[in-house]
């Protein structure tokens, strides 16, 4: 059966949290430094092994299309005074975790972390190894901007103990790239994958976008077919969400190029037969890999998780973030840093952590993520595992819940049982919208979430 149901999807179309976690981001308030400490000594009560977040927030050039937290420059020496108030932050959560835990995981997001020197970017490594306790056999990853590594670049990133990277992509076509700002040719991309894989490098992660000015399906079929001629390990394929009232950069997008709504659900369409066909495995949502690709496996197995980074096969790590803006998760509480440049510095040179606003996690909100996870990572849920984790009966708690998907059950999104939720094959493009069921904070929430679809 198709995962496609394009009657359904319509039906279905509505807004809604992407479930990077739960709750989501848009709940969190103000959070103090004493807050963020107490969470640190439950989370070393609990030993449990760490991942490491690091935000570099500079670019060269902006992408129309782009959403993230981003200081765009060409000024190369903004970089030195950024990583000596993240070295300073560094020292000061090191000081707050039990040495003996190990680091597991490595992320370097953006902005575009490849904004840094080779000898900055190995620097940042080395503080981090200098200070934190790191396995040996840890996922380290980076996102690169192909446009701006060659060898020796791809050399320091070994160097730095990475061993995945991530590349953006969104589109090869030369139009498309030119109405978003980000001229990136094939022939760079591939040279940049085969340096990567020459050296040792474990995995490969590509992102598309469609719904992007001038996409058609006849032209994102070329830039499919090159994306396969590259065979990435992952596949990122996401939804462009135009929302220019929350992003300055989408102003600069000719509305009137973009696709209409038939057409971007036929370039989703055939992209998602065209992967599977490729042998790629839906993970969820947009996201898929090779069936050896550690996050299939993980999902096989019933061990894959979902958090800030995406999808995710280190369900027990604490999340440290570091840097501008980045969020992390720790003991029972999620916490952001300061998202303005100045203020992030000043209050580094205060002598604090630059933690703002987060949020505890309550007992209500483990059982709902408990749920939303499994939904969302798996496509079921067994009602006897969260009744025995959490002793409460299933059936009562979620009855409002339960009948808010009698529809979705009687349309063939789901399966629902006394005991169990089975997500269909045509539900699985939907998963957002059922894991929207279980969701305390939705109703009351104003926050403008991107389309589900």
């Amino acid at each position: 059966m198709s995962l496609f149901d394009l009657a359904l999807i319509k039906k279905y179309d509505r807004s809604g949290p992407r479930y990077t976690s739960y709750p989501t981001a848009n709940n969190f308030s103000a959070f103090t430094q004493n807050d963020y400490q107490n969470q640190v000594k439950l989370s070393n009560e609990r030993q449990g092994p760490i991942s490491l977040y690091c935000h570099i927030p500079f670019c060269n050039t902006v992408c129309f299309y782009c959403g993230c937290n981003k200081v765009v420059t060409k000024d190369k020496s903004k970089a030195e005074p950024y990583l000596d108030a993240l070295f300073k932050e560094i020292d000061r959560q090191g000081a707050l975790f039990d040495s003996k835990r190990q680091v597991e995981q490595m992320h370097f997001g953006g902005g575009t972390p490849t904004f840094l020197s080779n000898q900055q970017i190995v620097r940042l490594s080395e503080k981090l190894q200098s200070v934190f306790n790191f396995s040996k056999h840890g996922e380290y990853s980076i996102e690169i901007d192909p446009r701006g590594v060659d060898e020796d670049t791809i050399k320091a990133l070994a160097k730095a103990r990475f061993n995945r990277i991530s590349l953006g992509v969104q589109d090869f076509n030369a139009d498309v790239q030119k109405a978003v700002n980000r001229i990136q040719s094939f022939e760079q991309t591939r040279s940049v994958i085969d340096l990567a894989r020459d050296n040792g490098f474990q995995s490969i992660s590509v992102d598309l976008i469609y719904g992007l000015p001038k996409q058609s399906v006849e032209s994102f079929k070329t830039t499919l077919n090159q994306i396969n001629e590259l065979k990435p390990d992952r596949i990122s394929l996401f939804n462009y969400a135009h929302l220019p009232e929350l992003f300055k950069p989408q102003r600069r997008i000719d509305v009137l190029e973009l696709p209409n709504a038939d057409e971007k659900l036929a370039i989703f369409q055939y992209s998602m037969d065209f992967l599977l066909d490729q042998g790629y495995v839906y993970i969820g949502m947009d996201h898929f890999a090779l069936p050896e690709d550690p996050l299939a496996i993980a999902q096989q197995q019933g061990h894959l998780y979902r958090n800030f980074q995406g999808y995710s096969t280190h369900a027990d790590c604490d999340i440290v973030g570091l840097g501008l803006s980045s969020i992390g998760q720790v003991g029972d509480s999620f916490s952001q840093n300061e998202k303005n440049l100045e203020q992030y510095y000043a209050r580094i040179e205060s002598g604090d952590l630059p933690v703002i606003k987060g949020q505890m996690i309550q007992a209500d909100d483990k059982i709902r993520r408990a749920v939303i996870m499994d939904l969302i990572c798996h496509f079921e849920l067994d009602f006897a595992k969260i009744e025995t984790a959490f002793n409460i009966n299933f059936n009562d708690y979620f009855t409002d819940s339960l009948e808010g998907l009698r529809e979705m059950h009687d349309d063939g999104l789901i399966e629902l049982t006394g005991h169990s939720i089975k997500v269909m094959e045509k539900g699985k493009l939907l998963i957002r919208n059922i894991c929207m069921v279980f969701d305390a904070y939705l109703t009351s929430s104003k926050t403008q979430f991107s389309k589900t679809i």
